[in-house]
C-alpha cells in the first residue's frame, strides 16, 4: 500500500493539475500532493527498516537500504521545494513571466517529475529505469522552457539534444547488458534485466560485454549527472528555468542520475573483477571537480555559478564511489544527502534574491542583508556550507573523503584539495558583496518562503555535529550493499 501511494500520488497530482494547475489554489493543491508523497515515503522506509527488502509488481520494483533513503530524501525536498514555489510563482506570474497556461503545465510537470524520479529509484528493471530517466528528461525540458524567452529555449534545446544524445548511449549500454544477462539466466523480455536477478550471477556474465556496457552507461548517465566533460547542458539548464526547477535538478535528479550510475559499477564490478569501473568513476570525478572550480571564476550569473557548483559536488560524489569501499560508500551517501538539503536552500535563497533585483546578475544583487535579513543570511550559511566549513555536514562528508583518499589513492588528493580551495576562493568572493554589500534596492515587496531554507540547513547543521544511530545504521547497509558485501 505505501509503495503504491508513494507512485500514485504524484501521477495522481500530475492529472489534477493538468486541469486545474491554473487555479488560485493549484500551489496548495501541489504542495498537498507533495505532502502526501513523502508520508508515503516515511511510511515505506518504516517497512523497508522494520521488515527488510521489499519486491512489488512480480519483482519489477525493489526497495532495498540504498534506494530507500534517496526515496524519503527525494520525497521530501519535493515538498519543501513546492512550499518555496508557492509564493514564489505567485510572484512571478504577478510580474507577467508567467500565463495561466503556463502555470498548469508547471504545476502538472512537477508532479510528473516527481513520479518519473521516484519511479527510477524504486524500480528493479533496468530496462524500466532508462524509461524513467528518459521520462524526467522530457518533463523537465518543458519546464526548463517555461518563460518561452530565447534564452530559455535555447537552453531547453540544448538540454533536450545532450541529454536525449547520453541517454542513447545508456540504451545501448543496456541492450549490452541485456544480451549477457540472456545467455546466462535463460530469461527473455523484462526478466532478463531485473537488477536483483543480475546481481545474483554478476560473477558469471560475460566480462567483455559488461565492460563494453559499462562504458556506454556511464556516459549515458553521466550526462544526466553532469560530469565534465558531459556537462554543457546542466548550467544553462539552471540558469534559465524557474528557480524551483533548478532546485531540483541539482539536489535531486543529478542523484538520481548517479544512482544508476552506481548500480550498475556493482553488477560490471562483479564481473569484471577489476578497476575499471572505479578508475573511470574516479577520472570522470577529479575532471568534474577540477574544471568545475575553475569554471566557478568565469560565472556572473548566480544560478550558473550555483550550478557549477553542483558539477563540482558531483564529482567530488563519483570520485568517492570510485574509490569504493566501507568508508568511501559511506561518505558518498552523505555527501549526496547533504548535498540535496543545501542546494536546493541556496537556490531557494538565490529565486528571492534574483526577484528582489529583477536579475540573476552578480553584480546587481547586494545588500541583502539590509534588505531582507533572511534571505541574506540564508544566503550566507548556505554558501558556508556547500563550502564544507565545519560544523555543516559537507564538512564531515568531504573529510571522510579526503582522509580515504589519503589512505587509498594518494595522489588524488592534492588535486582534491586544491580544487575544493579554489572553489572556496570563487564563490565565496562572490557572495560577500551579494549579501554584506552596499544596498541598491528596496525590501521585498512579498514575505518570501525561508522555512525550507533554513530546515534545510538545520539538517545539514545536525549532520555535521550527530548522525543518529539509526540513520549511520542506514548508511552503512547501503555502503556494505554497494561494495558487494
Amino acid at each position: 500500500m505505501e509503495f503504491l501511494l508513494l507512485l500514485g500520488m504524484p501521477v495522481l497530482g500530475a492529472l489534477t493539475l493538468g486541469l486545474w494547475g491554473a487555479h488560485r489554489q493549484a500551489p496548495e493543491i501541489n504542495v498537498g500532493f507533495s505532502g502526501l508523497t513523502f508520508l508515503a515515503a516515511c511510511a515505506l522506509t518504516v517497512r523497508v527498516i522494520s521488515h527488510g527488502n521489499l519486491s512489488v509488481a512480480r519483482e519489477q520494483f525493489f526497495v532495498d537500504p540504498f534506494n530507500v533513503f534517496l526515496v524519503t530524501l527525494t520525497a521530501f525536498v519535493g515538498l519543501t521545494t513546492a512550499l518555496f514555489s508557492r509564493p514564489y510563482m505567485r510572484v512571478e506570474a504577478e510580474h507577467g513571466r508567467l500565463t495561466p497556461p503556463r502555470l498548469r503545465l508547471y504545476h502538472s510537470m512537477y508532479q510528473l517529475f516527481m513520479a518519473t524520479m521516484l519511479t527510477a529509484l524504486t524500480t528493479n528493471n533496468m530496462g524500466l529505469l532508462w524509461v524513467a530517466m528518459e521520462a524526467a528528461t522530457l518533463s523537465t525540458v518543458l519546464l526548463v522552457t517555461l518563460y518561452r524567452t530565447p534564452a530559455s529555449l535555447e537552453a531547453g534545446w540544448k538540454y533536450f539534444i545532450l541529454c536525449g544524445v547520453g541517454i542513447s548511449q545508456a540504451l545501448f549500454g543496456t541492450i549490452l547488458l541485456y544480451v549477457a544477462a540472456e545467455k546466462v539466466l535463460g530469461a527473455t523480455g523484462v526478466s532478463a534485466l531485473l537488477w536483483t536477478h543480475l546481481n545474483t550471477v554478476k560473477g558469471q556474465l560475460e566480462p567483455a560485454v559488461l565492460g563494453l556496457a559499462f562504458v556506454f552507461l556511464l556516459v549515458g548517465y553521466g550526462t544526466k549527472v553532469g560530469l565534465v566533460p558531459l556537462h554543457n547542458w546542466l548550467p544553462d539548464a539552471h540558469a534559465e528555468g524557474p528557480t524551483p526547477i533548478s532546485a531540483v535538478l541539482s539536489g535531486l535528479l543529478l542523484n538520481v542520475a548517479i544512482y544508476a550510475v552506481v548500480r550498475c559499477k556493482v553488477l560490471v564490478e562483479g564481473s569484471l573483477r577489476s578497476s575499471l569501473p572505479a578508475d573511470m568513476l574516479m577520472g570522470f570525478g577529479l575532471l568534474s571537480v577540477t574544471v568545475a572550480s575553475l569554471f566557478l571564476w568565469r560565472q556572473r550569473d548566480i544560478k550558473r555559478l550555483f550550478a557549477y557548483s553542483s558539477i563540482e559536488h558531483m564529482g567530488i560524489i563519483a570520485f568517492a564511489f570510485g574509490m569504493g569501499g566501507a568508508v568511501a560508500n559511506f561518505a558518498a551517501l552523505l555527501h549526496m544527502t547533504v548535498h540535496s538539503l543545501t542546494k536546493s536552500a541556496i537556490f531557494f535563497t538565490v529565486g528571492h534574491a534574483a526577484q528582489k533585483a529583477g536579475s540573476q546578475q552578480i553584480e546587481r544583487i547586494r545588500g541583502l542583508i539590509d534588505i531582507n535579513p533572511r534571505v541574506g543570511w540564508g544566503l550566507m550559511m548556505g554558501s558556508l556550507a556547500i563550502l564544507g566549513l565545519p560544523p555543516f555536514g559537507v564538512f564531515a562528508s568531504e573529510f571522510l573523503i579526503l582522509t580515504t583518499a589519503m589512505k587509498q589513492q594518494p595522489w588524488a588528493t592534492p588535486i582534491l584539495l586544491g580544487a575544493l580551495g579554489v572553489a572556496f576562493a570563487a564563490i565565496f568572493s562572490k557572495v560577500q558583496p551579494m549579501v554584506f554589500g552596499e544596498s541598491t534596492g528596496r525590501r521585498l515587496p512579498h514575505q518570501p518562503a525561508l522555512l525550507p531554507v533554513f530546515a534545510h540547513l538545520a539538517l545539514v547543521l545536525l549532520l555535521g555535529l550527530f548522525i543518529p544511530s539509526y540513520l549511520a545504521q542506514w548508511y552503512q547497509a547501503a555502503a556494505r550493499l554497494i561494495g558487494g558485501l
